[in-house]
């Protein structure tokens, strides 16, 4: 697929879509869904579009599903006010964009040092994280739920070697959310940029590196023309939980048939995106190694503690914010100890004497 092509729908709006809308959905309930994700966009926004045409289809047309890609409604990340204002229905996004409104926020995308996969659906679906999540959005008239997860991210993508945790000084960078805020503290200057304009900022020189997903997200994004550093798992999203929010009053007006439907859909794309990027992510890797030459680095120890540090200041300050922060921080912290805690000495520890094994 052409870059060009994926990203021409963010730059100039294609107009809506409705999808899944068999009869039955002459009369039914509209449900307007915004994204922060370019039409067709590879790995994010075609999980996008999958989870917008399944609420349709699941429903058998009784919710009629419009869905607008970045760009064709609002802007790629107008899509929070958006939705809280009750122009459109809902949103599927990554809640850390909106670390500006409530730090809070980022918990429940990825942080430092923080939870996988398994770990943040465990907390959200079995550990009270969605009564947590609920506390969060409910100041902002919304509802989330978990809608995809891109696995652990890369570390991203360097103009130049990162050897010690000095090389981030005076390094430009995209990296939104608490993340971010990691590297402006080793003295990197971070900005937070939409998917769609990534690509040009850092071919045209006003940003040296970024981090995008992984090797499936990040081969059709072509960063490679301009970074031929690529660096396996990053700290920054160790398990991006992206979201379907939802207008809350909208929500609330909803059946619980309607409800369950969007619920099934949403659960169904959080575990279907997570296992596709699984499944793709190592022979796109191969690609960007054999076919474009990229050469592929892991961050040193030294450079993990450096992280690791800043990440503990950047906990502190999140949980000062107000006592919902605070909450949230100390939520997350213990109950990521206790699950992982878990992982760890049973699939941690085979994982590790497998690889070891198979040489992996």
């Amino acid at each position: 697929m052409e870059r060009r092509k994926f990203l021409k729908g963010a730059a100039i709006g294609a107009g809506a879509t409705a999808l899944a809308t068999p009869a039955l959905a002459q009369g039914g309930k509209t449900m307007t869904i915004v994204s922060t994700w370019p039409r067709d966009f590879p790995g994010l926004g075609v999980s996008a579009q999958r989870l917008a045409a399944r609420i349709g289809e699941l429903s058998e047309g009784a919710l009629n599903v419009e869905y607008f890609a970045a760009g064709e409604r609002v802007g790629a990340l107008d899509v929070f006010d958006e939705v809280a204002s009750g122009n459109s229905q809902a949103y599927i996004g990554a809640d850390y964009y909106w670390t500006g409104k409530h730090p809070a926020l980022a918990y429940f995308t990825a942080v430092p040092f923080g939870m996988s996969f398994a770990e943040i659906n465990a907390w959200c679906l079995y550990g009270g994280g969605m009564e947590i999540w609920d506390k969060v959005q409910d100041q902002f008239g919304l509802k989330g739920l978990p809608a995809g997860n891109t696995g652990t991210q890369a570390g991203g993508w360097f103009n130049k070697e990162i050897e010690s945790a000095d090389d981030f000084k005076g390094l430009k960078m995209r990296i939104p959310g608490l993340g971010g805020q990691v590297l402006s503290k080793l003295g990197a200057s971070t900005v937070s940029l939409p998917g769609g304009q990534i690509y040009e900022n850092l071919v045209s020189g006003t940003i040296d590196a970024t981090e995008w997903v992984g090797p499936y997200n990040d081969y059709f994004m072509k960063f490679y023309e301009a970074a031929k550093y690529y660096y396996t798992g990053g700290m920054h999203e160790p398990g991006a939980q992206l979201s379907l929010t939802s207008n809350k009053s909208w929500w609330s007006g909803l059946s619980d048939w309607e409800r369950a439907v969007i619920t099934s859909a949403a659960l169904e794309e959080n575990a279907n995106s997570y296992y596709e990027a699984m499944a793709l992510n190592g022979e796109y890797l191969t690609k960007l190694v054999d076919e474009q030459g990229v050469e592929v680095r892991s961050f040193n120890e030294e450079t993990w503690d450096a992280m690791g540090e800043a990440a503990q200041e950047v906990f502190e300050e999140t949980a000062s914010y107000d006592a919902l922060a605070a909450e949230v921080n100390d939520a997350v912290q213990a109950k990521m100890r206790e699950i992982g805690r878990g992982i760890s000495l049973f699939e941690g520890q085979f994982v590790n004497q497998r690889n070891r094994i198979l040489d992996l």
